[in-house]
Order: structure tokens, then C-alpha cells, then sequence
């Protein structure tokens, strides 16, 4: 079921990649979602076990390492869920698989800050919901799987209707797309069939899929108001490991206890730890209740009202730096792709970089190795890109270092965030100082439509230029230069004081000197650099601070 599951979502990648509401060569859901679901089938197919439950581990801990992008990081939670259900299964029975989905979406649910419906995670629900219903009627598993796999198809029609993004522009999520593939390789695998089949869209289900959310889905459209609960709270216990108390260990009556003082709880454990991340206003309550039942071998607290909880939705990259031999006190990582950024970023002071971004986002497991190979008593992390920011927190909980993560979602918040770092503070000082920056840079880029489409009532033309400016498109024009031009007069207001450009593999420096002298000449009171970047797929990046 794995295998054939992997197999179907990799040919069919490139269509979950093109369902994406901006028109640009970007799409990578689909390549985030295959390259997470290969690297569960590598971990089934190296495990020699014909336990169910042992391969159901192999499985979930092979997504969790490899998981890229919101979309494959919900992928690897719903299989978590999944997974340790059916941990003491020799075989399943079809009741056992109607449980296990439902489980896997249940652990899914709890695993997002602040669930929205109309993404994958409705997907995954709907299916699983049809799957329980069917083992009422039948033990026949087939007959569930079948079940499932429509009710996925059902919970993906309805995306438009629960998602206002996606009901704007009538399409569905390209999250919940890439899922329905997994779940059909699963029944294909079950019924002995290969998965050789790719799915070719006809020119109807382009219409209605084209434009489906990919920037703006899954956690891209959460709402930002006021937090309830301020800080973000994580420990892990060791059981048993010097208590304070004499109470048995019950991850439910512990779960039940942090329910009521918090909320977005994830409470998990076995024979010998118990992890828990929870949002309350009440850190010191946390820690007591875990210390009733052993010690505190890892404790991490983040003041949520201190930022805005934003995560927007083929070669590994890797680190451009080598292990230090020696231990340091910080390791600064990015995450870029072009050398030129590679260079800016070292000269900010950042320590690591990872090849990827935009058109490849690292997994968890890139992230760890990072980490690790750092030798770094602490580390700070830039994603410099929403879609990479869930797979920094899965890697967070995989290492043995504190790690903070400065929610960057662009190469220019990034950047700007550097400005900010002092070497000599503490780290959640660091975190606190660098994501108060983030809101004075403003971040544009310059891209090539791949297609004819309207988004916002702009129309856009395929092979114009697009000004896209902090992920919205505002400007369509038939030359780069008076494209770029367009949307840095949409981006400067009167607290405007430095302009950067950065050219990226398909711009040129003559170019650059073009939009330069236009900005000299126009608003001759500010600031403008040229910095070579060597990024695909946008010519230009610009920032205004």
C-alpha cells in the first residue's frame, strides 16, 4: 500500500504542482508531498518486520525526517496518528483500518495551532469519516478503503465551499489533492494493482483546478487575532525520574488537566517520556503537573503575543557549511537558494545555509542535520519561507539544543531579521528582537506568468511580468522594467528609506541600473542597493525598509 501509494503520488506530482493560484513555475506542493510519502516508503521498505505495527513506526517515523512544507507536515501527522494506532497490530482487521485513519486525522487536527477547514486536514476527515461509517456494515477491508478514498473526494469537492480563498477563484486544495493520491495508491496496493496510472485532467477539471490555493492554502489563512493564551509552553518528562508525587502516570487524566488551562494541546507519550506543547497563560502549571510524574529533561516557552502565528502553504539540499569541529555558541540558519544570497546571508552573520526554498523546501530531516552538524550550544532558525515553517518546528522537537524559530517568509524578512541579531543575547531575546523587524520591511518579487488568469480582479497574461508584493499580486506588465518600476511605486509610502534589489539568475545588472536610476530620479531622497542574489525563478527580489 506504501510503495504503490508513493509511486502514484510521484507520477502525479506535476499536476498537484500546477494546482496553484498564483501562475508562477513555483508550484511544489505535489513535490513536497511525494518526496514526504517516499521518504515513509524508504523507512517501510528497510524495515525487515512483517509486524503491522513495526512497519506502521518505520512509516511515521520516515515521514515525520522527510516531511517538506505544510502540506507534507500534516501528511507525516495524520500517519503519526495513524501509525500508533495500530502499534500492537500483527494484521488489521477492517475495523482496525477505519481506526486507524480516524485516529490519524484526530492527531492531525491537534497537531495545528488553529485548524482550518477547506485544506487537507477537511480531506483526511471526510474520509475517514466515510471509513467508519462503512465498517458498520461490512468487515470487508477493500470495501472500507474504497470508502475512504471516495470520502476523500468528497471532502475535496467541498474545500471551495469551507475555504473563502478558495471559494473566491471556485478551486479546490492542492493539499487535499496530493492526499486523495496517497489514499488511492493505498486502495490500488490493497486491491494488487500497481499504481502505474498518472491522472490526466481534461480541460473541465483544469478549469475548476487551475487556480487552486497554494500560497494561500492550508495554514496560509489562519486567523491572526488576539491570542487567548500567550505562551507557547513544551516540555518533555522522564517518567518515573525522581517524581514529586506518588500519582500513577495517566496521559489522560494529564491531558484532561492541561485541556483545562490551555488549549492547542498535544499531549504524547510511552513507557518512558511524555511530551507536551500546549498554549497557556500559565507555563509554571505546565511544568508542575509534569514534574508530579518524573523530570523535566526539556522545557522551551515562546511569548506568543509577542508575534503573529503565520504559516502561509531533486536533490536533498544541503547545508553550505561543514560540521564545526569545535562547539560555538550560536548557529544562525537560513534557508536560501543562489549563491549570491548565500554570501549576503554569511555577511549578516548568519552560520548555515540551506540550499533550498521557493522551488525545493528542506525537509524536517534537513533541518535536524543542520542542526546537528552545527556543534552550537543554540541555534536560530530563518525559513525565509511560510511553507518551510512547520517542518522547522517538527525539527525543533528532534534535537537536544534549545532552537528558536524567527517566522521569516521571505529572503528580504530574513535579512532584515539579521539586522537585529546580537550575538550576545539571550535566544529568545534574539527571537523576540529579530520578529519585531519583520513588519518594517516590505517584500516584492518579480516572476514570469506561466498562464492567462484573475486573481483580485487583475487580470494576468501569460508571459507578463508579475509584481507581487508580501503575497499578493498588484501588477501585470508586458516588460520587466516597467513592471518592476509599477510595483515599487505600490510598495514606497513616506517611511520608505532603503530600496534592495537583488538579481537573480534570470536578471541582469543592466536591468538593475535601469530600475536604480528610475528610483534615483523619482524618489532621489532614498537609498538603493544592488546586491547579486543568483535566485530562480524571480529576476528580482526587492525590498523596501
Amino acid at each position: 500500500m506504501v510503495r504503490v501509494a508513493s509511486h502514484r503520488l510521484e507520477k502525479n506530482a506535476k499536476f498537484v504542482n500546477s494546482l496553484n493560484v498564483f501562475p508562477v513555475p513555483d508550484g511544489d506542493t505535489g513535490t513536497n508531498m511525494s518526496l514526504t510519502i517516499q521518504s515513509g516508503f524508504k523507512a517501510v521498505n528497510e524495515s525487515e518486520s512483517n509486524h503491522v505495527g513495526t512497519l506502521g513506526k518505520a512509516l511515521a517515523k520516515g515521514l515525520l525526517m522527510g516531511a517538506r512544507g505544510n502540506s507534507g507536515v500534516i501528511t507525516s501527522q495524520i500517519f503519526r496518528g495513524f501509525s500508533k494506532s495500530i502499534e500492537d497490530k500483527d494484521t488489521l482487521t477492517a475495523m482496525d483500518l477505519a481506526k486507524a485513519f480516524d485516529d490519524g486525522v484526530k492527531t492531525a487536527y491537534k497537531a495545528v495551532m488553529k485548524p482550518v477547514e477547506g485544506t487537507i486536514l477537511t480531506v483526511a476527515r471526510f474520509g475517514a469519516e466515510a471509513g467508519m461509517k462503512k465498517v458498520e456494515s461490512t468487515n470487508d477491508i477493500l470495501e472500507v478503503m474504497k470508502a475512504v478514498v471516495e470520502g476523500s473526494k468528497v471532502g475535496l469537492e467541498k474545500t471551495p465551499s469551507l475555504l473563502p480563498v478558495l471559494k473566491e477563484v471556485g478551486v479546490v486544495d492542492s493539499g487535499g489533492q496530493g492526499l486523495v493520491f496517497i489514499y488511492e495508491g493505498f486502495l490500488e496496493g490493497l486491491g494488487g494493482q500497481t499504481g502505474d496510472e498518472e491522472y490526466i485532467p481534461d480541460e473541465r477539471d483544469m478549469t475548476e483546478m487551475v487556480n487552486a490555493s497554494h500560497h494561500q492554502s492550508v495554514q496560509g489563512q489562519f486567523n491572526t487575532d488576539e491570542i487567548k493564551n500567550g505562551f507557547c509552553t513544551e516540555m518533555m518528562v522522564k517518567l518515573g525520574d525522581n517524581p514529586s508525587s506518588d500519582e500513577k502516570f495517566d496521559n489522560e487524566t494529564l491531558r484532561n488537566y492541561l485541556d483545562g488551562i490551555g488549549d492547542s494541546l498535544i499531549c504524547v507519550s510511552d513507557d518512558e517520556v511524555v511530551k507536551v506543547h500546549v498554549h497557556t497563560n500559565y507555563p509554571y502549571k505546565v511544568w508542575a503537573a509534569g514534574r508530579k510524574y518524573g523530570s523535566l529533561v526539556k522545557i522551551k516557552i515562546d511569548n506568543m503575543r509577542l508575534q503573529h502565528e503565520t504559516i502561509v502553504d531533486e536533490d536533498e539540499p544541503v547545508t553550505s557549511e561543514p560540521a564545526n569541529q569545535e562547539p560555538v555558541d550560536y548557529a544562525v540558519i537560513a534557508v536560501s537558494s543562489g549563491a549570491g544570497l548565500t554570501e549576503l546571508f554569511k555577511s549578516l552573520g548568519v552560520t548555515h545555509v540551506i540550499s533550498g526554498g521557493q522551488t525545493m523546501n528542506p525537509s524536517t530531516n534537513d533541518i535536524v542535520d543542520a542542526i546537528n552538524k552545527s556543534n552550537a550550544k543554540r541555534a536560530l532558525i530563518l525559513p525565509n519561507n511560510g511553507n518551510i515553517i512547520m517542518a522547522a518546528k517538527q525539527a525543533v522537537d528532534l534535537v537536544d539544543i534549545p532552537v528558536a524559530i524567527v517566522a521569516s517568509k521571505t529572503i528580504s524578512q530574513g535579512m532584515t531579521a539579521m539586522l537585529s541579531f546580537n550575538p550576545e543575547a539571550e535566544l529568545e531575546d534574539n527571537k523576540e528582537n529579530m520578529e519585531d523587524s519583520l513588519d518594517t520591511v516590505k517584500s516584492g518579487q518579480i516572476t514570469q506568468a506561466i498562464r492567462d488568469t484573475e486573481i483580485d480582479g487583475l487580470k494576468i497574461t501569460k508571459g507578463h511580468y508579475m509584481g507581487i508584493v508580501d503575497g499578493k499580486i498588484l501588477v501585470d506588465d508586458e516588460d520587466i522594467i516597467d513592471g518592476t518600476e509599477k510595483m515599487l511605486d505600490k510598495m514606497i509610502d513616506e517611511d520608505s528609506e532603503v530600496i534592495t534589489i537583488l538579481v537573480g539568475q534570470d536578471g541582469n545588472d543592466a536591468d538593475a541600473q535601469k530600475i536604480a536610476d528610475y528610483l534615483d530620479d523619482k524618489y532621489s531622497d532614498l537609498e538603493t542597493e544592488i546586491h547579486q542574489g543568483d535566485q530562480p525563478v524571480y529576476p528580482y527580489l526587492i525590498s523596501v525598509e
